[in-house]
């Protein structure tokens, strides 16, 4: 394993620090009833740390090198499943019935997407324990107002609770990345949001900071339907609450519904 050399293009970073590794499990505390998703895997650091505690876990490898290390060493190991694939492309609705817990060290050049990817599946997903590049962290948990705040931030509040655990320096990786990362805990919330027509709404919004609503979302909405939801289309959008953002989105839906 330690012959690997990490890909850049897969972003390989990999958890050395065996105490950072153990927060993070005790941080998740599987059970044996448990169902665990782990994205990236890599050289298997936290996966041995969870693996005894859980019923099952399935983890996502793109790497076939690292695919092929991971098949050989759990081989004997009837509760470990891999998934050849990349994550992004996986449909975790096929992963049987049975509630998912996500852990994983996301590759950050993919981490906004593949969380997207991820909220779209929460309503059978437990929480997610996953590390992040610390300004992505923070944008999840920013609120209104915020320089961080924006598109993420909104698509995350709206579906989940989002809670910053602790901070992981470069040191704790082979090769140091240049940034600090977090752990945070995103914990999915039953709520049915109309997420093509939300997207929509908040690629426009925050597509150019500085415009005015009236400017960012003039070809979604006219300036008397910014005013009957009770928004100034002078505002900017750093300044609407999440659920303003659901309400536009709904809004939207409701219309592109209606006209078939």
């Amino acid at each position: 394993m330690d012959k690997h050399r990490p890909r850049k293009r897969f972003g390989q970073n990999f958890l050395t620090d065996r105490n950072i590794i153990e927060r993070i499990a005790s941080a998740i505390r599987p059970s044996a009833d448990q169902h665990l998703l782990e994205i990236g895997p890599g050289q298997a650091a936290l996966t041995e740390a969870l693996l005894p505690y859980c019923g099952k876990l399935t983890a996502v490898e793109i790497d076939r090198d690292l695919a092929a290390t991971l098949r050989q060493r759990f081989a004997a190991e009837a509760r470990f499943e891999l998934i050849e694939a990349d994550a992004l492309k996986v449909d975790f609705a096929t992963l049987g019935d049975a509630p998912l817990r996500v852990v994983g060290n996301l590759p950050y050049n993919i981490s906004t997407p593949l969380v997207f990817h991820l909220l779209q599946s929460r309503a059978r997903i437990i929480d997610f324990h996953i590390m992040l590049q610390r300004e992505v962290a923070e944008r999840m948990a920013a609120r209104p107002g915020n320089k961080t705040y924006g598109r993420l931030s909104v698509a995350v509040s709206l579906a989940a609770r989002a809670d910053i655990l602790f901070d992981v320096p470069p040191g704790a990786f082979f090769p140091p990345p240049k940034v600090r990362s977090s752990i945070i805990r995103l914990t999915p919330r039953d709520v049915d949001l109309p997420w093509r027509a939300l997207d929509r709404v908040l690629q426009a919004a925050f597509s150019a900071r500085r415009k005015t609503l009236r400017n960012a979302l003039g070809k979604l909405f006219s300036a008397e339907q910014l005013q009957a939801h009770g928004l100034d289309p002078q505002l900017r959008p750093e300044n609407l609450s999440p659920d303003q953002f659901l309400a536009l989105a709904t809004t939207l839906h409701q219309a592109s519904a209606e006209a078939g």
